[in-house]
C-alpha cells in the first residue's frame, strides 16, 4: 500500500510540474459523477423509465441553451458567488452580472473550485442532470430548460439594446 501510495505521489508530480493539479481531486469528483449517473440510473430502472430512442433536434438545441445558461449563472453570476465562495475569492467584476474568482485551497477544495468556477466544465454536469431529469421528471425539466431558454434569450435582447443606444456615439466618433 506504502508502494501504491508513492507511485501515485510521483505521478502527480510528475505531471503537475510548478503549478497544483490536484489529481486526486479531480478523481475524487469523476467518482462522485460516475456515482450519480449510476444512482440516476438505478432509480429510472426502478421506475421503469428509460432513455428515449433519439431526441429531436428541438430537444438538443433546448438543452443546449439551458445547459450554456445554467453554467454561466453557477459559474460566474454575482448572485450565485455565496454557492462558489467557499472554494474560491472574489477578483473583480467581469460585467453583466458576472465576476471574476480564483480558485483556492488545496486538493479536493481546488478541484471543487475548478469545477465550479469553469461554464464549460460544468457543462457536463448539468447537461447530464438535464437529461436524468428528462427521464425521471420529464415535466418539469423541460419547464426549467424552457425557463432558462428565455433567459438566455432576454440576456441577449439586453446586450443588443445596449449596444444599440451606443450606436449614434459611435457614428459620431467614426
Amino acid at each position: 500500500m506504502q508502494d501504491l501510495h508513492r507511485r501515485l505521489h510521483a505521478v502527480q508530480d510528475g505531471y503537475q510540474g510548478d503549478e497544483e493539479r490536484p489529481l486526486g481531486g479531480f478523481l475524487t469528483l469523476m467518482g462522485v459523477y460516475a456515482g450519480a449517473v449510476g444512482g440516476a440510473g438505478l432509480l429510472a430502472r426502478a421506475r421503469g423509465r428509460s432513455l428515449p430512442e433519439r431526441w429531436s433536434a428541438g430537444d438538443v438545441a433546448l438543452l443546449a441553451v439551458a445547459t450554456h445558461k445554467a453554467t454561466r449563472i453557477l459559474a460566474k453570476d454575482a448572485v450565485a458567488s455565496p454557492f462558489r465562495a467557499p472554494v474560491t475569492r472574489f477578483v473583480g467584476n467581469a460585467g453583466e452580472g458576472e465576476v471574476m474568482e480564483e480558485v483556492r485551497g488545496s486538493g479536493l477544495r481546488h478541484s471543487v473550485g475548478e469545477l465550479v468556477t469553469c461554464p464549460f466544465c460544468l457543462a457536463v454536469w448539468v447537461s447530464t442532470g438535464f437529461v436524468a431529469g428528462g427521464v425521471l421528471a420529464p415535466r418539469l425539466t423541460r419547464s426549467v430548460a424552457a425557463m432558462l431558454t428565455a433567459v438566455f434569450g432576454s440576456d441577449v435582447l439586453h446586450l443588443l439594446y445596449d449596444s444599440a443606444k451606443h450606436l449614434p456615439e459611435r457614428a459620431q466618433q467614426g
